[in-house]
C-alpha cells in the first residue's frame, strides 16, 4: 500500500466514525418519553392529586412513577401508572401530549406531589 491509499482510509474511517458518533448523539438526544409537573392538590389525610402532561409517540405505551411528598420530602405515597397509547389527532402535535391526572394513597399529609419518571414500555411500532 503507498502513503497516499492509507492516508485515504484513514480518512474514510474518521468520516465514517464522525457520522456514526453525529448519529449516536442525536438519536439519544430526543428522548422517547418527556413529562411535565403541571399541579397538585391535598384530598384529604390520606390521599393526593397530582397533575401532570406526558410527551410520547401515540401509539407507544409509557407508564409513569409519580410521588407524593411531605414536609421533610420524605416519599408518603408513590403509584406506577400506565399512560395507555392513543390514535394520532388532529391537534397541533399530533396526539403526542395528553394531560393526566393520578390519585395517590398517601401514609401521612403531603404537601407536594411530582412525576419521579416516564418511561417507554411498548413503542407500538
Amino acid at each position: 500500500m503507498t502513503g497516499k491509499t492509507k492516508r485515504n482510509i484513514i480518512i474514510a474511517a474518521l468520516v465514517v466514525a464522525i457520522g456514526l458518533a453525529a448519529y449516536v448523539a442525536t438519536g439519544s438526544a430526543q428522548a422517547p418519553v418527556t413529562f411535565k409537573d403541571i399541579g397538585y392538590s391535598t384530598v384529604d389525610d390520606t390521599q393526593a392529586e397530582v397533575d401532570y402532561q406526558v410527551t410520547k409517540s401515540p401509539r407507544a405505551t409509557a407508564k409513569c412513577a409519580i410521588k407524593a411528598l411531605d414536609s421533610k420530602f420524605a416519599v408518603v405515597g408513590w403509584k406506577v401508572v400506565e399512560i395507555a397509547a392513543n390514535e394520532p389527532q388532529d391537534d397541533p402535535d399530533g396526539g403526542r401530549t395528553t394531560v393526566q391526572r393520578t390519585t395517590l394513597r398517601t401514609e401521612s399529609p403531603s404537601v407536594s406531589g411530582v412525576v419521579d419518571n416516564c418511561w417507554i414500555v411498548d413503542s407500538g411500532k
